[in-house]
């Protein structure tokens, strides 16, 4: 391999303070240095930053940084100012005149970086601004918003290909931490970097043995809590599916050790206090919604408990990537079931909606411009609907939305796009259970997955796959006598005629259903685990559509086996169920429950029998208030030049005029509203609602 040009190994160690490169960030600086576009696709924490910082210094000129994270850009801004560079940012969160003191840095030379929001690029005389200067590197990060097939798709970053020419020609870096080769050449397209290195590695963590057990959520609490009984099991983050679980199961565990929730919905003090109380060893355990990124880097983090299925491949690897930074070895638990799946089908079906209804809004759109208002009056539509059409719609081109507000018919196939994007969204949730139930190496699936351009293929040897006597929950039986020859059957079949997919293998073995598909699969699951068969997952495209099987095939160990099969292959063995004592606590909740829901009952019949008394739940949104809300969106958006569905749905502002919140925490109690909308717009919506509605004195 070639060593790195001198004028990098000593900006390495004069500027950034570092003795030696990173795992493959020396590669990549060459490259990006020399003048190549790069697409760098490299997990969490494993020093991408570097990978554009230091080249574009090199390159003697200003770095320009696209980024769709404010917090980022006010992370690495006084970093790099604290080393002695002189860098500066653009976002929603500064003043106009602090950006116009940016821009005028820039045009003459007093910069070596700018981080900018891809918003900005849509601003007229902006990129024509950014021209009259050519960057030295332009660096596109979380360089997978730009993909429709990426996990948090941003439209308005789908813009960047059409700006990147006029900052040429200066070379491009994309970057991000989880992209798979659909992505990566979908990113490669977008931004135009036709002739790009790709990096794509790093990927494997050799000290993570990852755990995946089916289990019914009634006992995935009791099995955390056993499980981070062992001390060497802490610290741990444990992953739920929603804020109230976090925070039941937070105040369950804090009786066995220092426990703490954090999520969206609590307010940024608390949040930050659990954090730093993690951080300094005061909590032991964090209890986290899987949707709510922590941002959390803790080296000596134990255990990853997942107490419900993840809605992406992606989203996983990211999580359990948080254990084990200081390379000593960690778990990943994932417990699951049938019931995970269908609540992330319920939110696709929200978030994705049928294509009917979008067609629906389609038919009534004209080349004449209409206000929301007429739109969903003569679509007959409840607002979550029509708010979800519209937004997909725009998103797609089949509406287009002027700087008024006003919506006009937009190209007539978007459905083409939009149709391949929700099966896509649906694929992944197909993925995330393939993975769950495959018989692979645990980390093999997922490298193969991100397509790791770099690695051996190898087995990890620690998984629940690879060392099935070394789990922590999942247990294992010995086969019965029918599941014994249903076993033979299928090492026969494949010794016989060679590699099958399980689909065929299934439907040659098994008549009449007398084996489930589910029940099959266990078998060929246990054979691999024994290391008798080998499964290869594979595709192919019909009509459109990415088509997934599994293809089994005898492993040489398995061609030379011709001996019993006892004692050598085990089947996963049912979890037990809760014990005595947590049965009667658990039915000592439910009756407390019942109990809470009777009082809740009798106080509705109470309330309904008189006009004074009502709910605060119950209570009709304030009607001054919802349109001074409005009209504060109306114009964030015509100054943004964005829909204003994308500045806050209708149901939010609803809320907001219902609860009227006096605090942060309270806008953060409102289905919808999280952290980052709290920075952007927390304090003006709280203004609004205290002008219209003062507190008592």
């Amino acid at each position: 391999m070639a060593s790195a040009p001198p004028a990098l190994d000593s900006l390495l160690r004069s500027t950034f303070g570092h003795e030696r490169f990173r795992p493959y960030q020396r590669d990549v600086c060459q490259a990006v240095g020399g003048g190549n576009d790069v697409l760098l696709v490299m997990p969490t924490g494993a020093g991408k930053s570097l990978c554009y910082q230091l080249p574009g210094l090199a390159r003697d000129g200003v770095t320009l940084v696209v980024s769709p994270l404010i917090a980022l850009m006010e992370d690495q801004v006084p970093k790099l100012q604290a080393l002695g560079l002189r860098a500066d940012r653009i976002h929603s969160g500064r003043s106009r005149d602090d950006s116009r003191q940016v821009c005028f840095a820039y045009l003459h030379g007093e910069l070596d970086y700018l981080y900018i929001a891809p918003e900005r690029l849509a601003v007229p005389g902006f990129p024509e601004m950014l021209a009259k200067r050519t960057p030295a590197l332009v660096a596109v990060d979380e360089a997978h918003c730009i993909s429709q097939w990426g996990h948090d798709f941003r439209p308005e970053y789908r813009r960047l290909g059409e700006r990147i020419p006029m900052l040429r020609p200066a070379p491009v870096i994309g970057l991000t931490a989880t992209a798979t080769p659909l992505v990566q050449d979908d990113i490669v397209e977008q931004l135009g970097l036709a002739d790009c290195t790709r990096f794509i590695h790093g990927f494997r963590r050799e000290n993570i043995a990852i755990e995946i057990v089916e289990a019914p959520p009634s006992i995935r609490g009791e099995k955390t809590r056993e499980l981070l009984q062992e001390p060497n099991l802490r610290p741990a983050i444990v992953y739920c599916g929603s804020r109230k679980n976090a925070e039941d199961l937070a105040a369950e565990l804090k009786n066995d050790f220092p426990a703490a929730p954090y999520h969206a919905g609590m307010a940024s003090d608390d949040r930050d206090l659990v954090q730093d109380g993690f951080l300094n060893g005061r909590f032991e355990v964090i209890v986290a919604t899987i949707a709510f990124g922590m941002g959390i880097d803790k080296p000596d983090i134990r255990t990853i408990i997942h107490t419900a299925l993840p809605g992406t491949l992606e989203g996983y690897y990211q999580e359990i990537g948080r254990a084990g930074r200081d390379g000593e070895p960690s778990r990943a638990v994932l417990m699951y079931s049938w019931a995970d799946r269908r609540t992330h089908e319920f939110f696709w079906d929200r978030d994705y909606p049928d294509t009917s209804h979008l067609q629906r809004l389609w038919n009534l759109l004209d080349r004449e411009p209409q206000t929301n208002e007429q739109l969903q009056a003569r679509m007959a539509a409840g607002d979550l609907v029509f708010e979800r059409a519209l937004e997909k719609l725009w998103i797609h081109g089949g509406a287009v939305v002027d700087p008024d507000q006003r919506v006009r018919r937009g190209h007539d196939h978007w459905h083409l796009d939009y149709g391949r994007q929700r099966e896509h969204r649906r694929a992944q949730l197909d993925l995330i259970a393939r993975y769950a139930e495959s018989p692979v190496c645990r980390m093999l699936g997922l490298l193969e997955h991100f397509g790791d351009l770099e690695d051996a293929r190898r087995a990890c040897g620690i998984c629940d796959i690879c060392a099935s006597d070394d789990t922590l929950l999942q247990r294992f039986r010995k086969p019965s006598s029918e599941q014994l020859r249903r076993l033979r059957q299928i090492m026969t079949a494949l010794r016989k005629h060679g590699r099958q997919t399980s689909g065929r293998l299934h439907r040659a073995l098994v008549e009449d259903d007398e084996v489930s598909r589910n029940d099959f699969e266990d078998l060929v699951s246990a054979l691999a685990r024994a290391g008798l068969v080998r499964s290869i997952e594979d595709s192919f495209d019909k009509a459109g559509s990415v088509i997934r099987f599994r293809w089994i095939e005898l492993t040489p160990g398995g061609f030379r086996h011709e001996g019993s099969l006892e004692g050598i292959v085990t089947l996963p063995a049912p979890l037990p169920k809760k014990t005595p004592a947590r049965k009667k606590a658990a039915k000592k909740k439910k009756e407390s429950r019942k109990a809470k829901a009777a009082s809740r009952a009798d106080r509705s019949k109470t309330a309904a029998d008189s006009v004074e008394a009502v709910e605060p739940d119950e209570a009709q949104p304030d009607a001054a208030l919802l349109k001074a809300l409005k009209d504060w969106r109306l114009q964030e958006a015509r100054r943004r030049r964005i829909p204003a569905f994308r500045i806050l749905h209708d149901g939010v502002l609803v809320e907001i005029a219902r609860s009227k919140p006096r605090s942060q925490a309270d806008l953060l109690a409102i289905h919808g509203f999280g952290p980052t909308l709290a920075a952007k717009y927390g304090l003006k919506l709280l203004a609004l609602v205290t002008e219209r509605d003062p507190p008592m004195t």
